[in-house]
């Protein structure tokens, strides 16, 4: 054969070995190697730890709740809520790593499923049980004009309160005291924890942790705590003021919000001759919170002692003192010294005169003397009958008040 013949014979012959390899996906040898991608989560261990609890992606509504629109208080102040951070503050009020011994959180003295109380007398702490004062409800502790906070109102704020407990050296014990460690120690220890690393780059955008942040994420969490679905809500909602009869009420419940709201008319001696119990005097409605310039109300013992303490002037909100069956979520006062309302009002009705007591609050005092209400076994439950209609129920099951932890 020609040499040009076999050139032309070879040229078609490579044309169809091309075409037959394109026909069957034939890959030519490379030289490089294809670049590996890997798609790494930010979120890894928050989604480990916390399963569907927190997705950053996706986080439970507390900055938007519906308030009603008759509520007017609201010590926020400049720490408004957001959903973020709110959950930030859900994670270190249940983590146990904010105690020294890793078994106390903020969650073990106010659980949910009892209006975030505790049902103890003596709250437990890193040291066993803590002494002095019952652990306080905190429920609405956003709505109220009382911006302090602790019963003795050590604390000037909510954000300031938020970490007084952890480093209370029987609490949960980083005091720095007796070879423990301080608030550093403690935020190095959160530091080599990975989820908190995702958390306060996802809620600050960086990782650092100081006491400033764990205090607004606390602040805010708490805050975030509400209560407003009770019968006295759905009432409320249907009239122009307290005062109105409520058309979802009975007669007895009425007539124990009369009693509650209306101003008592004392004698020269102190003894109630006429008007209603003039509850709403200190525990202001519709908030039912604590009026700040209320002083002692007369209850000056401590757990466990004969010692006396009279600067105990704050309390929280009076919802959900007791559960929609009538029960008691925990023991009543900072001592926790009367477990039923029928004693509070016994306590009420005829103030006792501790010559001692010199912070009593003067509308304990009519004329100068120490009230006494005159009050019947009727009045006595027709208040009882009213302080029920303040408890609502959505705030012991829902989710987003609930520990993140899986286990």
């Amino acid at each position: 054969m020609k040499k040009s013949n076999l050139v032309t014979v070879s040229f078609l012959l490579l044309i169809g070995l091309i075409i037959s390899c394109s026909k069957t996906d034939l890959v030519l040898p490379s030289t490089t190697t294809p670049a590996v991608i890997t798609v790494v989560d930010p979120y890894a261990a928050i989604k480990l730890t916390f399963g569907t609890n927190i997705d950053p992606l996706s986080l439970l509504n507390y900055a938007n709740q519906a308030i009603p629109n008759y509520i007017n208080k609201d010590n926020t102040g400049n720490n408004v809520i957001t959903n973020a951070k709110a959950s930030l503050g859900r994670v270190l009020f249940y983590d146990k790593n904010l105690s020294t011994t890793n078994t106390i959180s903020c969650g073990n003295c106010h659980k949910q499923n009892f209006a975030f109380s505790d049902t103890s007398l003596i709250s437990a702490g890193v040291e066993g049980g803590l002494t002095v004062r019952h652990s306080m409800r905190l429920i609405n502790a956003r709505f109220a004009g009382e911006a302090k906070f602790f019963w003795n109102e050590r604390a000037s704020s909510l954000e300031q309160q938020s970490t007084m407990p952890i480093q209370d050296h029987l609490e949960m014990g980083f005091s720095g005291l007796s070879g423990r460690g301080n608030m550093a120690s403690l935020i190095t220890k959160l530091s080599k924890i990975n989820y908190y690393n995702e958390l306060f780059k996802f809620v600050y955008g960086d990782t650092v942790i100081t006491e400033a942040r764990m205090q607004e994420s606390l602040a805010q969490f708490i805050r975030s705590i509400q209560s407003f679905d009770a019968k006295y809500d759905i009432g409320r909602a249907q009239v122009r003021n307290d005062n109105d009869p409520f058309p979802n009420f009975t007669a007895i419940e009425n007539t124990g919000k009369n009693l509650y709201m209306t101003p008592p008319v004392f004698n020269a001696n102190g003894i109630r001759i006429a008007g209603g119990l003039g509850c709403n005097g200190c525990h202001n409605a519709p908030e039912f919170d604590i009026d700040p310039n209320t002083r002692n109300n007369g209850v000056i013992g401590v757990i466990g002692s004969n010692d006396i303490e009279l600067n105990n002037t704050r309390a929280p909100s009076l919802r959900d003192l007791l559960r929609t069956d009538g029960t008691i979520n925990s023991r009543m006062m900072h001592n926790g010294v009367f477990n039923n309302l029928a004693a509070v009002l016994a306590h009420y009705n005829n103030i006792p005169g501790n010559q001692r007591n010199n912070n009593l609050d003067a509308r304990l005092r009519p004329n100068n003397n120490t009230q006494n209400l005159n009050l019947t076994p009727d009045e006595r439950d027709a208040v009882i009958a009213f302080m029920r209609t303040l408890s609502g129920t959505l705030v012991y099951t829902d989710k987003k008040w609930s520990s993140p932890f899986i286990n």
